[in-house]
């Protein structure tokens, strides 16, 4: 009895132990955030105006809107390290952030803006958006557009901002408030069985992969499930300006004043394909509100002849690497740009044939053109015959990543390793000839998160369609899912193995006429991807047995361990307290 009563304390010691650990690690993690915060809402330098006088352009400006920032990135919010990289790649191309003001100075008495001229804003109104962009607007002295949701202020929300923080960032000088509406709610929800659901707030959706038919609350009349609306156009009408009220009043009385941005959600609808009388009756309270609206997305460029309540934008995703935003730059505007590089010393063993490719420690990161491969050559393996070839593939499930050996670039002859959408392809080209898919295999499943997927098919839905079960969702692989697949390649005379995380393989026999040629890597969008035809393929510790590794060795391998486990175990403390 006396043992049972030692182990039964001793156990109870441990538990208190962990308790106060746990306590401890908490108070640690909310004062440090706390003390972050506190600094990049307050105690900050003042923003330094750009010199106006000096302003010549009337060639319009960029507008870059991103969704949120986190430490170190998800599928859904940038990291700061990579927001650092976009922003500063901006101020080295000479981009100069305007204000709203300037963007309604510029439509509305013509007056001039910088020649590269950049509207930044950041949506959702999440606290560590604010919290890992301030330093950097310091940096670069950036001027942005924080945006927010009326419904969150004060509703105890700790993710998002609340409007006394608000009021603090607008003193510093860099920043301004917008909005994105009262709400994020979806109407004539459809799961993906074809039953109806009706209306859901965001937080509501538990599963998003269930889900297949749905559009936002502005954007429809409210329907049943033959998709026929159980609304009068009056009833609509008064619906959606009672939205538009609650957001007024919540904006008038928590900040004094509407914001005079707006980013509607969602973009692309409004007159294009909606409702006219929808269209309409959101139109009519958008311009007696707000002084701007950034109604569409997708492009970046604004042009002189644009409407102040139809501009643009471009969300740049979490995993765009810094070459992939100024691809997107260049292809929107028509400017050059000066792609990054990297590790110069790095590059130096490749050949640069299309895209950008920036070299980063034991990583290369091939952006591919628009709608067109990035493609690079391993200087010195023109003539290679037997290969044997290691790397790990690291970038999104949905777009190309190619493995080129015995590649005569002037026969253009090749033998072609790609992994595409989750499935390995072999294929061969002989010079002359239509290239030859030679095998073709699906690799094992990938687990993702069903948190990760952004919902992005709303609109209007005939009944005929929500009658078909479209497992969109639940088949296909969302654009925004990375996996790291480890990839060996053996070519010894005709015979090529190839495998797949040393669990899967392929084999093939190659053309005799395929004798020799380079090393290739090459990227490539894939057209599931319907908003973005530019792709970065990630590839690293690429190793050519006798010519070539990209490897992490020595002391530089065990220094990168140790900042990974570093990194990795604050970003738990972080999730978990």
């Amino acid at each position: 009895m006396g043992n049972k009563n030692r182990a039964h304390t001793l156990d109870t010691r441990k538990k208190d132990r962990r308790k106060v650990i746990k306590t401890v690690i908490q108070l640690t993690v909310l004062l440090v955030v706390g003390y972050i915060l506190f600094h990049a809402l307050v105690d900050v330098e003042k923003y330094k105006e750009p010199e106006r006088t000096e302003w010549a352009s009337d060639k319009g400006f960029v507008a870059l809107s991103y969704f949120g920032v986190s430490r170190s990135g998800t599928p859904k919010l940038i990291s700061k390290r990579e927001l650092n990289k976009h922003l500063k790649a901006l101020k080295d191309q000479g981009f100069v952030a305007i204000s709203q003001q300037d963007v309604l100075d510029y439509y509305q008495e013509g007056k001039k803006l910088p020649d590269k001229a950049l509207f930044l804003s950041f949506e959702d109104g999440r606290n560590d958006s604010a919290l890992f962009s301030q330093p950097l607007l310091e940096k670069y002295n950036f001027k942005a557009t924080f945006l927010s949701y009326a419904n969150k202020m004060g509703n105890g929300d700790r993710k998002f901002l609340q409007p006394k923080d608000m009021k603090k960032m607008t003193k510093n000088g860099y920043w301004e408030l917008g909005s994105n509406g009262y709400r994020l709610t979806y109407i004539n929800v459809f799961d993906s069985e074809g039953n109806f659901i009706g209306m859901k707030d965001e937080n509501e959706l538990r599963n998003k992969m269930k889900i297949d038919y749905y559009n936002h609350y502005l954007m429809d009349f409210l329907r049943d499930g033959d998709m026929i609306p159980t609304e009068t156009r009056s009833e609509m009408e008064a619906r959606i300006s009672e939205d538009y009220r609650l957001m007024e009043e919540i904006y008038t009385d928590q900040l004094g004043f509407v914001p005079n941005v707006y980013m509607i959600m969602h973009a692309n609808a409004l007159g294009a394909g909606m409702n006219r009388l929808v269209t309409e009756a959101n139109n009519t309270e958008i311009q007696r509100i707000f002084k701007m609206h950034f109604n569409r997305d997708g492009i970046s460029f604004n042009g002189k002849d644009e409407d102040l309540f139809d501009l643009t934008r471009v969300q740049p995703a979490p995993y765009w690497y810094t070459n992939h935003l100024l691809m997107k730059i260049a292809k929107d505007t028509g400017q050059e740009m000066k792609f990054l590089t990297g590790d110069a010393k790095r590059a130096k063993n490749w050949t640069l044939v299309n895209g950008a490719a920036e070299f980063i420690d034991n990583r290369i990161a091939l952006t591919s053109q628009p709608a067109a491969p990035g493609t690079l050559l391993l200087n010195g393996s023109e003539n290679y015959q037997d290969v044997e070839f290691e790397a790990t593939l690291a970038g999104n499930v949905v777009g190309r990543q190619s493995i080129y050996v015995r590649y005569d670039r002037e026969r253009n002859s090749f033998v072609r390793i790609s992994l595409d959408n989750n499935q390995v392809t072999i294929e061969q080209k002989r010079a002359g000839q239509e290239i030859e898919k030679l095998v073709q295999l699906d690799l094992d499943e990938i687990d993702w998160k069903e948190t990760d997927l952004a919902l992005n098919k709303a609109t209007v839905y005939s009944k005929v369609q929500t009658s078909k079960i479209d497992l969109t969702e639940e088949t296909r692989y969302p654009v925004n899912i990375a996996q790291k697949r480890k990839v060996f390649v053996t070519l010894r005379g005709n015979d090529l193995h190839v495998a797949i995380d040393d669990v899967q393989t392929l084999d093939s026999a190659i053309d005799g006429e395929i004798s020799s040629g380079s090393i290739a890597l090459e990227s490539e969008y894939n057209v599931q991807n319907e908003r973005d035809d530019i792709y970065d393929g990630v590839f690293d510790d690429v190793q050519i047995k006798g010519l070539y590794s990209n490897r992490f060795s020595g002391l530089d391998k065990w220094f990168k361990e140790i900042e990974r486990s570093m990194d990795a175990t604050l970003d738990w403390v972080i999730e978990t307290f």
